[in-house]
């Protein structure tokens, strides 16, 4: 064999070997490269369907679990209610709007929103041409009377004397009544418009009560035939709450069914009362009937235009398993309870719930009554345990 010869083997035995080890190399990277995406699927796979495992071994220690509470589960009457929106309103039957009854001009006004005032306060003062005119009537017709009344005295001298005839006597009495009717007519224009001296006209208030709105100012220039109202009065004992009712809930709401109320400044207070009204007419633009609920209103805790929560209760006489449903842990769409059986058994369980009302779950399955769950730090150990 020929050097040349001996040249070209060599050449083609490393082409060969090239060629062997690139196909090696290709075929690792592509086993590592489906074992890779097979690992990738199994993992996301097991997390998908990874649910929570009840565990039984999870120790709580007694420094944790003195500051955890437990919470037995009870039987009690089954309630079935329909939460309703609404706001709380000033009791209409004890509402007063003040209007203008005469034009002129605020001098001052002494009362502000949400003051409360009493009956016959002073609430502003108005300068007022019309109460000019009401005086100088005053004055006429105190003058009409006094001169009516001389008249009559004079007629009835006449007439005892002999002098003056039974006609003349009767048509100077009727003068002097006309005369005092017209005079008690102007007083009680003044009194109606607040006359006082100086052309002034005096706003009183002509109940206790709180001021609920205001639209006067000093120096504001008011007439008769303003619409809006100077001051809105009402005393606030009482106040009534206006609940919306959609149509799906229209056959679960009755007059003097028994309601809760809770509101956004009061969470953890509960006003108790009954339906007293059920109006039964839709509003055209919401879709909603309104019931009304007239509430004492100690201490006035309630104001006009809160919003109010408000809880319609049928209760039933079916027992059932209920727990606070502070103690209810919600995860993959399930409801799940911490069950306590001892310092190293704390189970999962999850838990069918049939209502959540007033801080109360009923539960319709998933535990049994005495048992015992842990009403703290659910979220902590249930992460723990799930680990």
């Amino acid at each position: 064999m020929g050097k040349t010869e001996l040249c070209n083997w060599s050449s083609d035995i490393s082409l060969i070997r090239c060629a062997m080890f690139e196909k090696k190399l290709v075929s690792r990277i592509a086993a590592r490269i489906c074992i890779g995406f097979a690992l990738l699927i199994s993992a996301s796979c097991q997390h998908r369907t990874s649910q929570p495992q009840a565990a039984n071994d999870f120790p709580v220690s007694d420094s944790l679990m003195a500051t955890i509470p437990l919470d037995t589960v009870t039987m009690k009457p089954f309630i079935d209610a329909v939460t309703l929106n609404g706001k709380v309103s000033a009791d209409e039957n004890k509402v007063i709007h003040i209007y203008p009854m005469i034009s002129g001009k605020v001098l001052d006004v002494k009362a502000s929103l949400g003051d409360y005032v009493h009956r016959g306060q002073e609430l502003a003062t108005i300068m007022s041409g019309d109460i000019a005119s009401y005086q100088a009537d005053l004055i006429q017709a105190t003058s009409d009377v006094n001169v009516a009344k001389k008249n009559l005295d004079a007629t009835k001298d006449l007439y005892e004397g002999g002098l003056a005839s039974a006609k003349d006597y009767a048509t100077a009495q009727a003068q002097y009544e006309s005369a005092l009717a017209n005079l008690k007519r102007v007083q009680q224009l003044l009194q109606i418009n607040g006359g006082g001296h100086q052309s002034l006209s005096v706003i009183r208030s002509p109940i206790d009560g709180f001021i609920i709105n205001r639209q006067i100012n000093p120096d504001m220039m008011i007439r008769p035939d303003n619409s809006n109202e100077l001051f809105t009065i009402s005393d606030l004992k009482n106040v009534w709450v206006i609940a919306n009712v959609y149509e799906s809930n229209i056959p679960d709401v009755h007059e003097k069914d028994s309601v809760q109320i809770t509101t956004l400044a009061y969470p953890d207070k509960v006003f108790r009362g009954q339906i007293s009204q059920v109006m039964h007419v839709l509003d055209p633009v919401n879709k909603v009937m309104q019931v009304r609920i007239v509430l004492p209103n100690p201490g006035y805790l309630l104001k006009p235009e809160m919003f109010a929560s408000v809880t319609v209760v049928h209760p039933d006489k079916q027992l059932m398993m209920c727990i606070p449903d502070k103690d209810l842990i919600f995860d993959h769409s399930r409801y799940y309870v911490l069950v306590y059986h001892g310092m190293h058994h704390v189970e999962i369980r999850p838990v069918e719930v049939e209502k959540e009302i007033n801080g109360v779950a009923f539960i319709s399955s998933g535990l049994k009554p005495g048992e015992l769950i842990l009403g703290d730090q659910q979220l902590l150990i249930y992460q723990a345990l799930n680990q």
